[in-house]
């Protein structure tokens, strides 16, 4: 079996429903009849998040990767207030009917995760099963606040070792990466800027996330109702053995609510899992072959 390599990967552009130019990579093997994976991205990052996933992956079965609108390669919004998962899963379904896709299992790293669980919701049919990469129906205020704080200021750092130092400070509980790999993640996260190293995504992100305020007195909503629309479909969440952001507490809670989620337990990961962890693979195998007509 072979994995996927760049000479397999097409990038390309579409629209989105208000003019936007997205941006998204297709690793597509000929003739597959398997359910594709679309793989969504974490509220700052981008389809290059998904590289180590699919270079893990074998060749047999579609995955595409898409960079929201103000993230990646995409256009940035003239409207910031359309940076929110209800656009955002508007632009992920005008995705697939450009690819002519009717059903996919959706692998969702954090944000991603959320716009799921909206499209078990909003668009059942399109939605086969799904993976949760460190995210659930409730989020705990500790990984909530060092978000917001990480976005409050908009990352630069003059060199690309400054930017590995500044993204291992940024990172707590990601535990046995070596500097290859550091280096790796930070060239998936940042871009170059003039001289300037920065996070690759519109600063107006911030201006669409809870609020300090909002977090400190629990006006965050809950999407345990959401997450209810998952229950008849192959799902699995993946926690980060150190997350701040997915407690154990609401894992077990997800499972008494949906009797057939797979609970893996990431070791030596924060928020959020690489999706490149013998775990995380194993997982998605499962789940998107139990996705499969």
């Amino acid at each position: 079996m072979t994995s996927f390599s760049a000479a397999d990967r097409r990038d390309f552009t579409f629209t989105s429903s208000d003019g936007l130019s997205l941006f998204a990579r297709d690793w597509a093997p000929r003739d597959s009849t398997l359910t594709p994976l679309l793989c969504l991205p974490g509220l700052t990052r981008n389809s290059r998040d998904f590289e180590p996933l699919a270079a893990s992956l074998t060749g047999a079965r579609r995955i595409i990767a898409l960079d929201y609108r103000g993230r990646g390669r995409s256009q940035y919004a003239a409207d910031w207030t359309t940076y929110n998962p209800r656009h955002e899963l508007a632009d992920a379904i005008a995705l697939l009917d450009y690819l002519q896709i009717p059903r996919v299992c959706v692998i969702g790293t954090s944000r991603g995760g959320i716009i799921a669980m909206l499209m078990g919701l909003l668009h059942g049919p399109r939605l086969a099963g799904a993976v949760l990469n460190d995210i659930g129906p409730e989020l705990e205020a500790t990984g909530l606040l060092r978000i917001a704080r990480q976005i409050a200021r908009p990352l630069e750092f003059r060199s690309w070792p400054e930017a590995v130092s500044g993204l291992k400070a940024l990172n707590p509980g990601l535990d046995n990466l070596g500097q290859e790999e550091w280096e790796l993640f930070a060239r998936r996260v940042f871009k170059t800027e003039g001289e300037r190293i920065v996070g690759d995504y519109d600063p107006n992100i911030m201006r669409t996330f809870p609020t300090a305020e909002d977090i400190l007195q629990n006006r965050v909503p809950q999407l345990w109702e959401v997450f209810a629309e998952l229950k008849d479909r192959p799902c699995a969440v993946l926690r980060g053995e150190h997350s701040d952001l997915l407690s154990m507490a609401t894992t077990t809670r997800m499972a008494a609510a949906h009797p057939g989620l797979l609970v893996v337990t990431v070791k030596g990961r924060g928020h959020v899992p690489f999706l490149d962890e013998p775990e995380c693979i194993a997982a998605v195998k499962t789940i998107a072959a139990a996705c499969d007509p």
